[in-house]
C-alpha cells in the first residue's frame, strides 16, 4: 500500500514538472514569435545629370547656394498582426502580436552637366552620411516595432472587423512615422553643409563627414 502511495505521488510530481515545463516552453515560444521582423533592402543609388537651365520635372528643387544635390529618401512600411477578443457584439480588445517592417534607402545624386570633381566629392559626402544612418536603421526599426507589440486597443462599433482594420492601419502609420522622426539625418546633413560651405571651401570631405556624424546631435542642440 505504501509503495502504491509513493508511486502515485511520484507520478503526480512528474506530471506537475512536465506541465510546468510545457508552460515555460510555451511562454518561450510566445516570446520568440513576438520578436519584430525587420527586412532591410540594399541601398538603391543613382547619379543623374541635368542642364541647369532646364532641370527634369522629377528633380527636387535645389536649395539656395547649391548647384547640385543629393536626394536621400528613407522609405519604410509596416505590417501589423493582431489577436482580437470579442466582449460582445459591439466591443472587443485587439492585441498587437507581431510587426514586420521593410526598410529602403534610395539615394540619387543630381549634378549639372560638366560638374567639377570637387562638387561631386561634396555630394558623395552627403551620400555617405545617409548610408551611415541606414547601417543601423534595422536596429532602430526593431526597437520602435517592439514598443508596439503587446499593445492593447479597445474597439467599439457595429462593425468590429472594420474597426480592427482601422486600428491596425493606424498602428502601422504610427510606427513608420516614429521611424522617420527618430532616424532624422537632417542635423548631420546641415552641419556638413555648414562645415564645407556647400562645397565652396577646401575642407577635407572625409573630415567634414566624420565631424558631422559625431557632433550633429550636440551642435543641433545648441
Amino acid at each position: 500500500m505504501r509503495r502504491i502511495l509513493l508511486l502515485t505521488l511520484f507520478v503526480g510530481l512528474l506530471t506537475l514538472v512536465w506541465i510546468s515545463w510545457r508552460a515555460a516552453s510555451s511562454g518561450r515560444r510566445s516570446t520568440e514569435t513576438s520578436t519584430p521582423v525587420i527586412v532591410k533592402q540594399p541601398v538603391n543609388f543613382a547619379i543623374r545629370t541635368f542642364e541647369p537651365g532646364s532641370p527634369p520635372a522629377d528633380m527636387p528643387p535645389l536649395t539656395p547656394g547649391e548647384n547640385a544635390e543629393c536626394d536621400s529618401n528613407f522609405l519604410s512600411s509596416a505590417n501589423v498582426s493582431s489577436e482580437t477578443k470579442r466582449k460582445d457584439a459591439t466591443h472587443a480588445t485587439l492585441t498587437i502580436t507581431q510587426v514586420k517592417m521593410t526598410l529602403q534607402l534610395n539615394v540619387t545624386v543630381w549634378v549639372p552637366a560638366g560638374v567639377s570633381q570637387h562638387v561631386m566629392e561634396h555630394e558623395e559626402g552627403h551620400r555617405q552620411i545617409s548610408e551611415n544612418y541606414y547601417q543601423n536603421a534595422d536596429q532602430l526599426a526593431g526597437q520602435i516595432a517592439a514598443r508596439h507589440i503587446g499593445k492593447r486597443i479597445e474597439l467599439s462599433g457595429a462593425d468590429l472587423d472594420a474597426e480592427s482594420q482601422k486600428a491596425l492601419q493606424q498602428t502601422a502609420d504610427e510606427i513608420t512615422e516614429e521611424y522617420g522622426r527618430e532616424l532624422n539625418t537632417q542635423p548631420a546633413q546641415l552641419l556638413y553643409d555648414s562645415i564645407t560651405d556647400h562645397s565652396r571651401n577646401d575642407v577635407s570631405i572625409p573630415d567634414a563627414v566624420n565631424h558631422a556624424l559625431k557632433n550633429a546631435s550636440i551642435e543641433s542642440g545648441k
